[in-house]
């Protein structure tokens, strides 16, 4: 026995020797490579910063310097990789349409406290999406001005989108039960607990939710994330693909913008529409529920990707370093020879690096002088205006001294925020009626019925169905959109942008007076036109203010040039959070009025009424010579 613990001994005392020995070698090591705590720490920095700037060259694809891309005509491909981020935005928003609803009564919360979870996100959205565009057009990242806020707001979508559909499951790892669900498994048998959140048993009208405060807090915090930031993240993607275009390609990349958000929006709304219930996927990732919200990330996460890698930004500080001006002018002229119109005569290209005669030097949206950026490629002039100038004049205005971006003050952004010229209130307002219609449309007012009832099985055919009507009207956004541009073209703006709403208005009238899942189906194709409207001509209309810097008309149709300082980004901002005013105010007074009326029926009628007064506030919209 001695001899045992004595060799047992030796043992660990060789053990310890080696340890010992394995420890100073590591001591060592660290001295040699920068020392202790200290040289970990210092190599982890480099690591990070390795992997940032090995991240930002792959985002600009190497060829940081060169934005010769900037400055050349767009196909209708490159376009749809430049707006690919909405397609998965419009994918998320359908999930969230569809199901957000199920499952927060699912987990027990009432339909009167619905109303305040609803006004969270555009409360939010209201006062920080304006903000956010004023902090983008001050970003000074190597990628850029849009991209990094684009990663954010996407950010904050994937976590809704993981959030919302497994709130309920994380709570019940952090100690969360659900009785009233575990009554209802003993009596059917069913022993599956870890359901996904519609498929939860309401068996009483009022649930008491103290025992599950966690995955009520996890699925509200996932749908405020989810809510606020699809319609956020718009607002950068649409400036981004405003930036990386010349003005002649923003009617066109407006129209393919809608196509894809429309195409992403039918097809995640057909993609809620399906039984997955039924399906090897759903049956593998959970749940219907599941299986729509894993497929939606996953397809999120691929659009970001492509509009990401699609074109580098030209970054803040090169468009305020004067000293790239006459290499900027230069690419201008060169790729305005080189490039020339999809659909208009190449020679009219010629014209693009030039200023129509009678408007003075203006900078234009991205912050660099602008020696004539050409207006949208159906602008007409009158009195022959688009002709060339000589090239004396041309060299003239490069000469002109290069705004500087960088010494533009947040406080001025917001500060234009408060201060809208008219044209730009009239536009906010005309878009507040044309979103408030829009998402009267969009409420789907029901009770939840529990599982395993008749009630529960017709309530599930008819969120099935609402889905296959949405994706209709998805569906026809996309097809308008094809043409909404030639539209203007011919008829010009003023037509199209109310005769869209008046189109709206009247399918409302019609869905209310026939009261048919047919008539939904069927009139849901209008609010499809209406959808196209007012994501493609609002931000038309704001691109053509920059490119002119022209934001008030005189009684006699003069124009008058911008004194103020007005980033894109900004307004584009600006335009897109009517959304959220539009939310706050239907989300606190429709329910009032469902109950006033005794009839969902108010709720069309409602979207018919403010789609006129959309119509006539869109009739006093300044257009200028679109």
């Amino acid at each position: 026995m001695a001899e045992r613990l004595a060799g047992y001994t030796g043992n660990l005392h060789l053990l310890k020797g080696r340890a010992i020995d394995v420890w100073h070698a590591f001591q060592e090591n660290l001295s040699s490579q920068g020392g202790g705590l200290h040289g970990i720490k210092s190599r982890t920095s480099e690591k990070i910063t390795g992997l940032k700037e090995k991240a930002i060259s792959s985002l600009n694809k190497g060829n940081e310097g060169d934005y010769s891309h900037v400055y050349r005509r767009k196909s209708r491909a490159e376009l749809v990789r430049v707006s690919a981020a909405v397609m998965g935005i419009e994918f998320a928003y359908s999930a969230e349409t569809a199901f957000v609803s199920p499952t927060l009564l699912g987990i027990g919360i009432q339909h009167r406290n619905m109303t305040l979870i609803w006004c969270l996100s555009p409360i939010i959205g209201f006062f920080l999406t304006p903000l956010l565009g004023s902090v983008s057009d001050r970003c000074k990242s190597r990628l850029g001005r849009r991209r990094p806020f684009i990663i954010l707001l996407s950010i904050g979508i994937i976590l809704g989108l993981l959030l919302v559909p497994n709130g309920k499951y994380f709570g019940q790892l952090m100690g969360d039960v659900y009785p009233e669900e575990e009554l209802f498994e003993k009596i059917s048998g069913n022993v599956n607990t870890t359901a996904v959140a519609d498929e939860a048993d309401v068996i009483n009208e009022v649930v008491d939710t103290s025992s599950h405060p966690w995955g009520i807090f996890l699925t509200v915090l996932g749908t405020v994330l989810l809510d606020f930031d699809a319609d956020a993240c718009q607002s950068p993607s649409r400036a981004y693909l405003l930036d990386v275009c010349i003005p002649e390609d923003h009617a066109l990349g407006l129209s393919t913008f809608t196509i894809m958000a429309g195409l992403g929006g039918s097809l995640g709304y057909a993609m809620g529409g399906i039984n997955w219930d039924n399906t090897f996927i759903g049956v593998m990732l959970g749940g219907h529920v599941r299986a729509v919200f894993t497929l939606v990330t996953f397809i999120f996460i691929a659009c970001v990707i492509i509009t990401l890698y699609s074109f580098s930004e030209i970054p803040l500080d090169v468009l305020s370093d004067s000293s790239n001006v006459e290499s900027i002018n230069e690419r201008r002229m060169l790729d305005g020879e080189k490039y020339g119109k999809f659909e208009e005569e190449i020679e009219a290209s010629k014209t693009y690096g030039t200023m129509e005669e009678n408007y003075p030097y203006q900078p234009n949206h991205m912050g660099v002088d602008n020696p004539g950026f050409q207006e949208s490629s159906f602008t007409e002039y009158p009195n022959n205006q688009n002709e060339f100038q000589e090239p004396a004049e041309i060299n003239q205005l490069e000469t002109q001294p290069l705004p500087h971006v960088g010494e533009i003050s947040l406080r001025e952004y917001v500060t234009s925020i408060i201060y809208m010229p008219k044209s730009m209130r009239i536009l906010c307002l005309t878009n507040l009626f044309c979103w408030m219609s829009l998402v009267c449309y969009s409420l789907y007012f029901t009770d939840f019925a529990p599982v395993g009832s008749p009630e529960r099985e017709i309530y599930e055919e008819g969120v099935r169905f609402a889905c296959w009507g949405m994706a209709m009207y998805s569906l026809s956004c996309s097809c308008y959109s094809f043409i909404i541009e030639r539209l203007v073209k011919r008829f010009r703006a003023r037509q199209v942008y109310m005769g869209g709403q008046l189109v709206y208005t009247f399918g409302m009238i019609l869905m209310a007076l026939t009261r048919s899942p047919a008539g939904v189906i069927i009139f849901s194709w209008t609010a499809g036109v209406m959808y196209s409207t007012l994501f493609t001509m609002p931000y038309l209309l704001v691109a053509h203010y920059h490119a002119s810097q022209v934001f008030a008309e005189d009684a006699s149709g003069t124009r008058q040039c911008s004194t103020t300082v007005r980033g894109l980004g900004t307004d584009v901002a600006l335009v897109s959070s009517m959304v959220f005013l539009a939310q706050f105010i239907l989300s606190s007074s429709m329910g009032s009025i469902i109950s006033a009326a005794g009839s969902t029926t108010a709720v069309i009628v409602s979207a018919a009424v403010l789609s006129f007064c959309g119509s006539m506030a869109a009739s006093q919209v300044m257009y200028l010579d679109l």
